[in-house]
């Protein structure tokens, strides 16, 4: 009897030890959690002030989140090692915005963004490979090496755009054809506090509202433009309020479950027919405005380290997680340990993949285009147009 016992112990693949902790633990498939209230601008009623989380919404955002910011991390290193070059601006410290909007909107709906792009880029359903490949100016990048930072698309996402404001009246422009050809989808068109004094901008509230576009204009106030404080560089730093006739919300930024509600409101309005609306997310950026900009000489490092240790958004959403049941903490440890292979994979990818030849360099000017010549930098030099 104990040879037969043995023999049927010994042929049982044992399971590691990571799946019997996890399996030995109660979670619950859902929990119920407050959320910070949203201040309103020409609204009666607002987002709701409580949430409903799943486990498995709970373990998406964060496996999102973290590969977000741990990719953000990896670029910094790349550009410090001069393997990326030219603009690099980077999105850590306000994952919960893109991954927040997208939880709550379809992928058929729009987005288009400045240049602090890789966030949403990811959130659009782009791969990291892809990502850190066009950082790099390679071949497998999501624009094919030509697009760099600033420059990344993909299915209902329009970048990435380097001149500063000048994508929100091209959002309201996506806004206006979706009126037109009556889909039923809407665009979030989203720009920087810094952005938020432009003049282009109000000139878009005004005609968004006069025609009633289906926009949702977000406002990721992460409190410094370029080396400058909101307060030094508005007189009114409620740009929730700034759309006047457009209905505002101002939301916190650096939780996920109050962006996504919030999101789902404005979403709602936008879709109803009742014309644009404006979002402000209060957040913050880790790094400085760009790679070039160190990012402490306008701000102190301790303000940095207490937003890290208070405010940061995958903290935050790590212990609602563990501290209500839906996830243990050795979970996700387990997503941590497998978003930083796929991080470290697509950077290997990113470095090893060829740099487009030069005879590509017309190659995608247009789509649906015949071929037709593309002069260089003197009339005796040609490139072929190819889509």
């Amino acid at each position: 009897m104990l040879l037969v016992v043995s023999r049927m112990m010994g042929s049982a693949s044992p399971k590691p030890a990571g799946e019997v902790l996890l399996a030995a633990r109660n979670f619950v498939n859902e929990a119920s959690f407050d959320i910070k209230k949203c201040a309103l601008h020409r609204l009666e009623e607002g987002p709701p002030v409580s949430a409903v989380l799943t486990r498995e919404e709970g373990l998406k955002y964060y496996k999102i989140m973290q590969t977000v910011r741990r990719m953000e991390l990896k670029a910094d290193q790349l550009y410090k090692q001069k393997v990326i070059r030219g603009f690099c601006h980077l999105y850590d410290g306000q994952e919960a915005c893109c991954v927040g909007i997208e939880a709550a909107i379809n992928p058929s709906d729009h987005v288009i963004t400045a240049y602090r792009a890789h966030g949403f880029t990811y959130a659009r359903g782009l791969s990291v490979r892809e990502i850190l490949a066009e950082l790099t100016g390679r071949r497998g990048g999501c624009a094919k090496g030509k697009g760099g930072s600033m420059h990344m698309y993909t299915k209902n996402f329009y970048g990435g755009n380097g001149i500063v404001g000048a994508q929100v009246p091209v959002g309201a422009g996506i806004a206006l054809a979706c009126k037109y050809k009556s889909t039923d989808e809407i665009c979030f068109t989203l720009y920087g506090d810094g952005a938020a004094n432009q003049g282009q901008i109000f000139e878009t509230y005004n005609m968004a509202a006069l025609w009633k576009l289906p926009c949702v204009f977000v406002c990721e106030n992460n409190r410094y433009g370029m080396g400058t404080s909101t307060e030094r560089a508005a007189a009114s730093t409620d740009y929730y309020r700034r759309g006047d006739f457009i209905p505002g919300i101002k939301v916190d930024g650096m939780d996920v479950l109050c962006v996504r509600e919030a999101t789902k409101f404005v979403a709602s309005y936008a879709r109803s027919g009742k014309g644009p609306i404006l979002m402000e997310l209060q957040t913050y950026r880790y790094h400085g405005h760009s790679m070039s900009d160190p990012g402490v000489s306008y701000r102190s490092r301790e303000e940095i380290k207490e937003v890290r240790n208070k405010s940061d958004p995958i903290m935050l959403h790590k212990n609602r997680m563990v501290n209500s049941k839906l996830a243990s903490i050795e979970e996700l440890k387990e997503i941590d340990i497998e978003v930083r292979k796929e991080i470290e994979d697509a950077a290997q990818f990113a470095t090893a993949d060829p740099e487009p030849p030069l005879e590509e360099l017309g190659y995608h000017v247009y789509s649906g285009q015949i071929s037709f010549d593309v002069r260089g930098v003197n009339q005796w030099i040609k490139y072929k147009s190819v889509c």
